[in-house]
């Protein structure tokens, strides 16, 4: 038979655990209800808020709240999770607007040397072709100096 003192030792142990497994349901149940994928700085909250409640039932077991410290652990956990899944949110679509902006640039390449190409084969096929209008005319230049009178 357990004794008192076992009792109360591992009843703080079980309640941080239910207050875990509860916040990790009802993270589950809020994600689940949405219909959409989470984005990244909802991912974040959500997984700061489930560790901060886990570690602030563990913390507060150990001094005698589970509950408080899962709530307090819950609270900051979630805000520190949305700041950090903020900052990845942002990322991606920095990235995501890189990614663009080069494709555009690709793009554009690709038609500039479409066009070069077009070009080089147009001046080919121009200069393979005799021109009767183009002869070259060579001009005489005459250049009168003066001379000085000799004495």
């Amino acid at each position: 038979m357990p004794s008192a003192s076992s009792q109360t030792k591992s009843t703080p142990r079980f309640g941080a655990l239910i207050v875990t497994i509860v916040a990790i349901a009802a993270g589950a149940v809020v994600s689940g209800c949405s219909g959409q994928p989470l984005s990244t700085r909802e991912k974040g909250t959500l997984v700061g808020g489930v560790l901060g409640a886990g570690t602030g039932a563990i913390i507060g077991a150990a001094v005698g709240a589970p509950g408080a410290g899962a709530a307090i652990g819950g609270g900051l956990g979630a805000v520190t999770g949305a700041v950090v899944g903020n900052e990845f949110q942002n990322q991606e679509i920095r990235e995501s607007q890189t990614r663009g902006q080069l494709e555009h640039q690709q793009r554009e390449i690709e038609a500039q040397h479409r066009e070069l190409s077009r070009l080089r084969t147009e001046r080919e096929s121009t200069s393979e072709t005799p021109h009767r209008h183009h002869r070259r005319r060579h001009h005489r230049v005459v250049v009168h100096t003066e001379e000085s009178p000799t004495e």
